[in-house]
């Protein structure tokens, strides 16, 4: 078969162009007369519906289709593709990405005359409009490819009105079988024949067309039942395809029930290739032999983050994203519009060698399939300096689809607010304790200054805070273990994280100012709430997020400058143009030298103290503070180096399950998140890359003292 033997020469299309314009409006000057009853056609009736098709709009543009939007992290240094998502799956091609089987296929069994007529084919105008004129609508027999498109094209632009009302309104317009919807595509098919070739519209046609379902498109259509590129399609694959045009609902290929009503169709078509001289016997014999059965080989339609190949958590964060990123548009309702249209390529920070080694780390120490309580785990990396987010990931596998995927599944991201498909955050516990440090070195006080550390009540009216009503009753905080407590430096009580000890050392500070270092870091609550205020928030009472734990020690990694997380790097748009991610946004939270004093004593805590045990001891500097709630069902363990930090939480989604009281994974649960971070911090200090370095030696001065201190302050009682 050649395809110059079967499509009309140039001297026939020259010949038929004298006509096609004339013949077109004789048609739908035709079907205007129809819209009066009784056939009475009078010549005034006649001028008037001249007049009102003549008053229609006359052109149509072959416009941006919806895409596929793509989602990419990094493996190995080059971008690895983790998610595609759309609303309509559809590929653009290009006329030489089409098999020719598929555009004679189109024409012979759609649209016979195509290259003859001038968008609206006279004889099939007529004989539809006389058999349909008595139930007050032509529905059959009379669209063009030309008008098919049309529908098509008024179809996609009905889906993009921002407005629910007129966007029901324009699609009901859109496909409703009436005269005047018949009489509008007739007008715009004869302005999209005059403006573009037979070529574009036929392409527009094909890349545009449902397929059944979500499909549309041929590239589409072929990948999904048949696994090829439509540039690749069989004679019988491509007539089976057209086939599924007429009745999308029921001649598809999704299931064998609906083979037999494609066969009937996709035979038709077949023939009519032979009859009009596209195909040779031999090619029609062969086709009509094939069985259906043999050709189908079905492609997984995989839309979403459900889908994604890793990093699953990451790719919903981003989406979640999308109302925000002000590279897709100027408010948050026009970027939905453009994302929802798609052809967009989402590059993110996420490292997926690290992303998949931490991911193993919590899957295998926080086992998804604990049944004893809902235990829940989550690690999330950062880079100090910029807020990229390097790993999010977590023990409960992703599914949010309607039906779930049962307990070891949920749609909560564990790392988030809220607002971007988290929870209502976690008590963080002593992890707290850092504002507290900070605020307490910004205040004039050092390392070395002794505090009372035993556990003891405190009247808390004695607490100042300058945002808040003056505090009654008393306040009873214990230490983790009987046996701390007495005169202890501020350093040491930072290492052992004793609790009475920063409660002593917040009697002397102002709370609200204490709240205010933790907002400089970017603290906030994952429920949208306001950050509480009172002796006992010193212990770490509110709910927070790990990522935003994760940013606030990582403040500490970059010298005192606080970067909001960020997960996009960069975006390109569906022209292939390169556009801005996420920019970093970067405040200062802690002088250098504040910065340095904390990071002194948080080293402290990684080296001999409570956090010990993460550690991994591979000659990388780390600091970091660990946290437990009362009852130990909120565990946290959060650190960071001078290139990485990383947050990690494990504890109860709800209840109340004290993890020293139960063996996980085959260690006591509260060890749980040390055999977590200790895996993960190992392997990013292992990449060059994210290698940390020291941490710069703080001022003498911030180790011991720069006014007069008592040595031991106790506190008011």
């Amino acid at each position: 078969m050649t395809d110059s033997a079967q499509k009309p020469t140039q001297g026939d299309l020259l010949s038929a162009l004298a006509g096609m314009t004339l013949f077109s409006v004789l048609a739908a000057a035709l079907i205007v007369t129809m819209m009066v009853p009784f056939l009475a056609v009078t010549s005034s009736v006649a001028d008037q519906g001249i007049n009102f098709f003549n008053n229609l709009p006359s052109y149509i543009q072959l416009g941006k289709l919806s895409q596929a939007n793509s989602i990419y992290a990094t493996r190995a240094g080059a971008p690895s593709l983790i998610a595609t998502i759309y609303n309509q799956n559809r590929e653009d091609v290009a006329w030489g990405s089409v098999s020719t089987y598929l555009k004679d296929a189109a024409v012979a069994g759609e649209d016979r005359r195509f290259y003859q007529h001038g968008g609206v084919d006279v004889p099939s105008v007529v004989r539809a409009t006389i058999g349909n004129v008595v139930h007050g609508a032509i529905t059959s027999g009379s669209s063009t490819l030309d008008m098919q498109l049309v529908k098509n094209i008024l179809v996609q632009q009905s889906l993009q009105i921002p407005d629910a009302t007129a966007r029901k309104a324009a699609y009901h317009a859109a496909i409703t079988d009436t005269l005047s919807r018949k009489i509008r595509e007739v007008k715009l098919a004869i302005g999209l024949d005059k403006k573009y070739s037979k070529q574009e519209i036929l392409l527009g046609y094909l890349n545009i067309t449902g397929f059944g379902g979500n499909t549309y498109g041929v590239q589409a259509a072929s990948r999904q039942y048949f696994s090829v590129d439509a540039n690749h399609v069989s004679l019988a694959q491509a007539a089976s395809l057209i086939a599924i045009v007429q009745q999308p609902s029921f001649q598809n290929l999704a299931t064998e029930k609906d083979y037999p009503a494609n066969k009937v169709r996709r035979d038709e078509i077949l023939r009519d290739m032979h009859t009009q001289k596209y195909i040779s016997q031999a090619q029609l014999t062969a086709a009509l032999a094939t069985p259906i059965a043999d050709e189908v080989k079905l492609s997984t339609v995989n839309s979403g983050c459900l889908y994604a190949s890793d990093a699953k958590w990451a790719c919903d964060y981003v989406q979640r994203l999308v109302p925000t990123l002000s590279s897709l548009g100027t408010s948050a309702a026009d970027r939905t519009r453009r994302w929802e249209r798609g052809g967009y390529q989402i590059y993110t920070s996420i490292d997926l060698a690290q992303q998949d080694v931490a991911r193993a780390a919590v899957l295998a120490d926080a086992p998804a399939t604990e049944s004893r309580f809902d235990l829940g785990a989550s690690a999330v990396s950062i880079q100090p300096g910029s807020g990229r987010i390097l790993v999010m990931t977590q023990n409960k596998r992703f599914d949010n689809s309607g039906p779930g995927g049962g307990p070891t599944t949920t749609a909560i991201n564990f790392n988030t607010d809220r607002n971007f498909g988290g929870s209502s955050g976690f008590q963080t516990g002593s992890t707290y304790k850092i504002f507290t440090l900070a605020d307490w070195l910004q205040n004039g006080h050092s390392l070395n200054e002794v505090v009372n550390g035993t556990s003891r009540t405190f009247t808390q009216s004695s607490f100042s805070a300058s945002c808040s009503s003056p505090f009654v009753g008393t306040y009873s905080p214990r230490n983790d273990s009987p046996e701390e407590g007495g005169p202890m430096s501020v350093i040491a009580a930072t290492q052992n994280s004793v609790n009475a000890a920063f409660v002593t050392m917040a009697q002397q500070l102002d709370l609200c100012d204490i709240r205010d270092v933790a907002r400089a870091m970017g603290v906030h609550r994952a429920d949208g709430n306001p950050l509480v205020v009172n002796p006992s928030s010193v212990l770490g009472v509110n709910q927070i997020a790990p990522l935003t734990m994760a940013g606030a020690i990582a403040t500490i990694g970059s010298g005192g400058l606080y970067c909001q997380p960020v997960i996009v790097d960069r975006i390109v748009d569906p022209s292939g143009v390169a556009l801005p991610g996420q920019a970093p946004h970067c405040t200062r939270a802690l002088s250098p030298q504040i910065d340095s004093a904390v990071a002194y004593a948080l080293a402290a805590v990684m080296q001999r103290g409570t956090g010990t045990q993460g550690n991994p001891r591979d000659g990388v500097p780390l600091v970091g503070k660990t946290g437990t709630t009362d009852v130990a069902d909120q565990n946290w363990l959060i650190a960071t180096t001078t290139k990485v930090s990383l947050a990690v939480w494990v504890g109860n989604t709800t209840g109340h399950q004290n993890l020293r009281k139960i063996t996980v994974a085959g260690t006591n649960g509260y060890n749980t998140k040390f055999n977590i971070f200790r895996t993960a911090m190992k392997s990013l200090d292992s990449d060059p890359a994210y290698r940390g370095t020291d941490f710069p030696k703080p001022d003498s001065s911030f180790l011991y003292g720069r006014k007069s201190l008592s040595p031991i302050i106790s506190g008011k009682q």
